[in-house]
């Protein structure tokens, strides 16, 4: 059974619980980790979000021996899920959107670790959505919209949410392609 879709007002404690979990990263992976970084709603300020604080994990090499060992150390279990989903038009080479997903130790706060190759459309297409929505309060306001609309009609059906979500997080970045172009914005 899938854990129910709440989307709640977002919470100041956020950031601070990230960094409490990037702080065991970056200990446990050492040189591994690129960087570590916060992505998803809880990363931008006043969004409304699902309790969950989702981590990006940037290395080189997705099957880098040391990646798992680490992970596995700090207790974190690896999942089946291998590749994120492409939007449409986007880059349709696997290796741009494949990644390792890891399950937090349970002792943690909710918490999604996605690790994805430096470079990768993925990796980039994560942190952009990010900025953009930091920096788009209407962009910000829409999405917070219809996440809350889509947990209401569907908290029990994870398929359907993300099956509406994924095209809309689609659209946002397509915006944000144009402000990275206009404003510089790279990763």
């Amino acid at each position: 059974m899938t854990a129910r879709i709440v989307v709640r007002p977002y919470d100041p404690a956020w950031p601070a619980e990230f960094r409490e979990v990037q702080a065991l990263l970056r200990e446990a992976l050492g040189d591994v980790a690129v960087s570590v970084d916060h992505i998803g709603s809880t990363s931008v300020p006043g969004l409304a979000a699902k309790d969950v604080v989702d981590v990006q994990v940037t290395v080189e090499d997705l099957d880098d021996p040391r990646l798992s060992s680490a992970m596995e150390r700090l207790g974190a279990t690896p999942t089946d899920i291998r590749a994120d989903h492409v939007p449409a038009g986007a880059p349709d080479e696997p290796e741009e959107w494949e990644k390792r997903y890891f399950r937090a130790p349970p002792a943690w706060r909710p918490t999604h670790l996605h690790v994805r190759a430096r470079g990768r459309a993925n990796q980039r297409y994560a942190l952009l959505f990010r900025d953009h929505l930091r920096h788009s309060a209407s962009a910000a306001g829409s999405y917070a919209a219809i996440k809350t609309a889509l947990a209401r009609l569907h908290p029990d059906d994870a398929d359907a949410y993300y099956d509406v979500k994924d095209p809309v997080c689609d659209l946002v970045v397509e915006a944000a392609e144009r402000w990275a172009a206009a404003t510089g914005w790279t990763p």
